[in-house]
């Protein structure tokens, strides 16, 4: 248990000290150290109360008009200045909050995104990495909150302990006990009695509660992944009402949300019976400190003023005893938290660190005038050779054609002169300082303003409006000349014909010097492919293009073709009508 706890720490330490280490560090500590300063002029006002209270109740018992009105008049400069004082603290505290959550969002989202962890995480079939967005989304924001907020509490209830304990000590005299004939003398007990019942309360509160870590942590992954189906629901609703899919999506989604309602039935349960527990721990702990000061009230050895500074100063150090009790839930919660976005940051490392070490594909930017690869050997994740052996050269204005029976690579040989298949091994020369560009068969239509749609993944720097008009005349989307400047969600407006041609227009506008088409033209038919390819052949003369495709008629355009067979290798052979 002790090296689970200490291995729980050790990670939250690992995520958390990237940011107090960071090139924004000095905000952060004096941020920091601003609220824990706040934190302390809390509890010293209250100390400050605590002390008031004495003289109020002997006022109050002496009959003192005056001197009450000086006490109310004394409290409401106490009360004015720990408003003041908590404002602030709060206030401090959320900006320390928002701004490690945004550090630690921009962190993520950098590893996530850098050397296309994202793509390799969704291909590893080694590493069980569910929901990467909630991960970025919604843990890093709980992190950071829960962090804070447990770590933040725990000091203020030390300090807390630290101050009233001494009130308390002094307040609490000496209690002697009669056990076995012997007289047994205690100083402090109120202190020790303070301390033994939150230690019952903390051994209770943990024995009750510890199931909720694994449950928190599974009704998060549960509650994702329902929302997750929901969304491929949407984004696939004209498949599956094609489909007819409705009856086996219902079943899908009911399996999905009986894991919810069980795992939230079982939360229900420990809850309750957490509830019961400190909610009685709560209310015997607001009358055993009267009950406890009792025997020295009514033996006159304190005045009222002084049973009343007991009550309250006992509730303090009881509560800052109660860390545990008072935020098991909280403590749960975090702890879930923190093996989640452990998970994540593991998983990313993971499969950065491996596969290169495993296939070793080398892909250099050299002063080249032709795109090739040496000895390319093209695998499935599953370690199957796919494509063997292949040696090639691709020189500027040459227009090949991939063909082959479905399954034998095409699309992943693409995908390997991309970059982004990462079984592969061998070389691969990508000249330098020339555009390359891939346009895959349904390509990714931001959602934004058709004119940053046209030119994605650059930014609109320029009015190009003018030539956008034309270009998407060109593609046969003159419809859509006049919605330049309107944001939608183009992968759903437009059909998939419509979005292939969005893509031509892209490539149009962007005019790379080596351009991969993967089957960019499916879903056209033949007079408009026709129509692309005679466009982007003629306007892009000089450019090489490289196209995957099943349609004989896509020979007319291209100089040499590569067929793929399920064996592995490949025949280059030159097409002779150009």
């Amino acid at each position: 248990m002790r090296r689970g706890k200490a291995a729980l720490l050790l990670t939250s330490w690992k995520i958390a000290r990237s940011y107090w280490f960071s090139e924004e560090k000095w905000s952060a500590w004096g941020l920091l150290f601003t609220v824990i300063t706040l934190n302390l002029g809390i509890v010293y006002m209250l100390v400050l109360i605590n002390t008031w209270q004495v003289n109020f109740y002997e006022v109050i018992q002496s009959h003192n008009y005056q001197g009450f009105m000086e006490s109310i008049g004394h409290y409401c400069v106490l009360a004015a200045c720990l408003v003041v004082v908590r404002g602030y603290q709060i206030y401090t505290r959320m900006m320390l909050h928002i701004g490690w959550r945004r550090w630690m969002t921009e962190r993520y989202l950098s590893d996530w995104l850098a050397h296309k962890t994202y793509y390799l995480l969704q291909l590893s079939q080694e590493h069980d990495m569910d929901n990467p967005d909630q991960r970025i989304s919604e843990d890093i924001e709980m992190f950071v909150w829960l962090t804070l907020r447990l770590s933040l509490d725990l000091l203020q209830d030390l300090v807390t302990i630290l101050s009233f304990i001494v009130i308390l000590w002094n307040l609490s005299g000496i209690i002697t006990l009669s056990i076995a004939g012997y007289e047994i003398p205690i100083q402090g007990y109120l202190v020790w009695v303070a301390m033994l019942y939150a230690m019952g309360g903390t051994y209770w509160t943990v024995k009750t509660g510890r199931p909720l870590v694994k449950l928190d942590f599974d009704q998060q992954r549960y509650e994702a992944d329902f929302r997750f189906s929901l969304m491929r629901l949407r984004e696939n609703a004209e498949s599956i009402a094609l489909y007819g899919g409705e009856r086996q999506e219902k079943w899908s989604f009911h399996q999905g949300f009986g894991k919810i309602v069980a795992t939230y039935q079982k939360i229900m349960k420990v809850r309750r019976s957490l509830t019961w527990l400190t909610s009685s721990y709560t209310q015997i702990s607001s009358i055993f400190a009267s009950i406890a000061a009792a025997p020295r009230y009514f033996t006159s050895q304190i005045h009222l003023g002084q049973m009343f500074q007991i009550v309250d100063a006992y509730r303090h150090v009881q509560t800052g005893f109660s860390f545990v009790v008072d935020s098991f839930t909280l403590l749960a919660q975090w702890r879930a938290v923190v093996n989640r976005l452990n998970n994540f940051l593991v998983s990313m490392e993971m499969v950065r660190g491996q596969l290169p070490r495993a296939y070793k594909l080398n892909i250099s930017r050299e002063n080249s005038s032709v795109y090739s690869a040496c000895n390319l050997q093209i695998f499935l994740p599953d370690g199957s050779l796919l494509i063997k052996d292949l040696s090639l050269s691709i020189k500027p204005a040459d227009k090949l054609l991939i063909m082959g029976e479905s399954g034998c690579g095409k699309s992943t040989l693409l995908r390997t002169f991309a970059g982004i298949w990462p079984y592969a091994s061998g070389k691969i020369i990508v000249p330098d300082k020339q555009k390359v560009m891939f346009v895959p068969q349904k390509s990714y239509l931001p959602c934004s303003s058709l004119r940053e749609t046209l030119v994605y993944p650059d930014i609109v720097k320029e009015d190009k409006d003018k030539v956008m008009r034309e270009i998407l005349v060109m593609c046969k989307l003159a419809h859509l000349t006049d919605k330049l400047h309107i944001v939608a969600d183009w992968g759903h407006t437009l059909s998939l014909g419509e979005q292939q041609r969005v893509a031509f227009a892209r490539v149009l506008l962007q005019k790379p010097n080596w351009l991969f088409l993967d089957e960019a033209t499916s879903a056209l038919d033949e007079s408009t492919e026709q129509a692309m390819y005679k466009m982007i052949v003629s306007t892009m003369s000089n450019a090489a293009i490289i196209s995957v495709g099943h349609r004989s008629t896509l020979m007319n355009y291209h100089t040499a073709k590569m067929e793929l067979n399920s064996m592995g290798s490949c025949v280059v052979t030159k097409i002779h009508k150009y």
